[in-house]
């Protein structure tokens, strides 16, 4: 299978005190296609593990070689249209714009892109938020939506300019559990599209749902659990639980 993301002696520092040493020497690689999630304790360096692979934030030393091209030092503006074209990002607080309608929210970074025209975009954002049944929401603001709907925007804006990777750092942390579910299985959805999907989660339920569960302690990745790719209509969900809640006790988690 081909590696879309890899990984190499990923170190993170803050400041000038070794001490503060948040990721020490990761390695770690994704397949394309494949859908991970990284647990761990508060404080083992799952989320700054995503922000330093994704481009959000700057390593203080290693490689990361995403699609093949190492964008591990890239400048600030290569960094910007790394991220403009690349990749997409789900975050737990959704940071839409509020002068904006949902759709505009969601075609913003399209038109800034410049790869499509614009009837191109808006065609596509409509079979997103058709996809995501968000569609009759297309002209409200976002004041006007619930919790759970909004992620399904953040969703589609992730998914606007067909990056081959998605990030997600606790997508579904400030959701109800029938609205985390759901986003879940829009995710598994894409997923099974070809999308590779790579989120943070302290879920159980929510990694569950993931193919590859990777366990971090104090700035490092100490162990992975495959669970096999995630069927609605074939797995039982309750037995994935249980056998990730043993293997995570097992773990101290």
């Amino acid at each position: 299978m081909k590696t879309i993301l890899e990984a190499k002696g990923l170190n993170k520092v803050y400041g000038s005190d070794q001490k503060n040493t948040v990721l020490k020497n990761v390695n770690l690689e994704i397949v394309e296609g494949e859908f991970v999630s990284v647990m761990g304790p508060s404080g083992s360096g799952k989320s700054t593990l995503l922000y330093n692979i994704s481009g959000l934030d700057q390593m203080t030393a290693g490689t990361v070689i995403l699609e093949g091209q190492d964008v591990s030092f890239l400048s600030e503006k290569d960094l910007s249209r790394l991220r403009l074209h690349k990749i997409g990002f789900i975050f737990q607080q959704i940071h839409l714009l509020k002068n904006l309608s949902i759709f505009d929210n969601i075609i913003l970074s399209a038109y800034l892109a410049k790869e499509d025209s614009r009837k191109e975009i808006n065609k596509r954002a409509i079979e997103l938020m058709k996809q995501t049944d968000i569609a009759e929401l297309a002209d409200h603001d976002i004041t006007q939506a619930s919790g759970g709907q909004l992620q399904r925007v953040a969703i589609c804006r992730a998914l606007i300019n067909n990056p081959p990777i998605i990030f997600g750092d606790e997508p579904t942390g400030a959701l109800n559990s029938k609205a985390a579910g759901e986003i879940m299985d829009i995710l598994a959805n894409i997923n099974d599209s070809g999308t590779t999907i790579l989120l943070v989660t302290h879920d159980i339920k929510v990694a569950a749902k993931t193919e590859r569960v990777i366990y971090m302690l104090d700035g490092q990745i100490v162990s992975e659990k495959q669970l096999g790719k995630y069927k609605k209509e074939v797995n039982n969900i309750k037995e994935r639980e249980a056998k990730l809640s043993k293997w995570l006790s097992g773990m101290g988690f």
